[in-house]
């Protein structure tokens, strides 16, 4: 383009501009679905080894916060992609268990020998003891984290799901009103993952030079 008051433009810079800014909308999608499956790495094997997730999850919400706030200079995005992403390990491991539990679990029927509340201040405080009514008649100990909430007492009889890997621990029956809770943590779950998603997609679409 000429004329008065036009601005030369070297040769190259137009069709450079393009692949710069494609560039960059390929690494914000990058490091948004990076950090985003850190997270459900985290909670997916914080449902096996409660430790060794949390530290998945940390590290990912880390590299997050250090990637977002620090190289792209947008503290707002990196704040809510931190807390977004603590929250969304909490919700994520039930839903991966129970999700996971029930596209491949293999019910099991037992009896319920006993039910105790430990008042516990961290961690879950209601614990179930349960054994199997067939073959070798284990004997498992379930807590909240895998739906020990008292719907059962000593006694009753329950189909348990089984990891057929047999590296989670059985999930007891959903007691009366217990699917309304399900659908909120997948819910939440679901939501959470287009937030962080999306708020370190867009940070990276619109980050900061120094």
């Amino acid at each position: 383009m000429t004329g008065a008051g036009a601005v030369p433009v070297r040769a190259g810079v137009e069709d450079a501009r393009p692949a710069g800014e494609r560039r960059r909308v390929a690494n914000s999608l990058l490091w948004a679905g990076a950090v985003t499956a850190g997270l459900l790495l985290g909670a997916a094997v914080a449902s096996w080894v409660t430790w060794l997730g949390a530290v998945v999850g940390l590290a990912a919400v880390a590299v997050a916060a250090c990637l977002v706030g620090g190289a792209w200079h947008r503290s707002g995005a990196a704040l809510t992609v931190s807390f977004a992403g603590f929250a969304l390990m909490l919700f994520a491991t039930p839903a991966v268990y129970e999700g996971y539990m029930g596209a491949v679990g293999e019910p099991v029927d037992a009896v319920v020998l006993q039910v105790v509340d430990e008042d516990r201040r961290r961690g879950p405080d209601l614990f179930c003891t349960l054994q199997e009514l067939d073959g070798e008649r284990r004997v498992h100990r379930v807590s909240q984290l895998e739906n020990c909430f008292g719907q059962a007492k000593a006694g009753d009889r329950v189909t348990i799901t089984e990891d057929p890997l047999g590296l989670l621990d059985p999930r007891m029956p959903n007691g009366p009103g217990q699917e309304d809770s399900r659908r909120i943590t997948l819910a939440a779950t679901v939501g959470l993952t287009a937030l962080v998603l999306g708020t370190t997609a867009y940070a990276g679409l619109r980050r900061r030079g120094r």
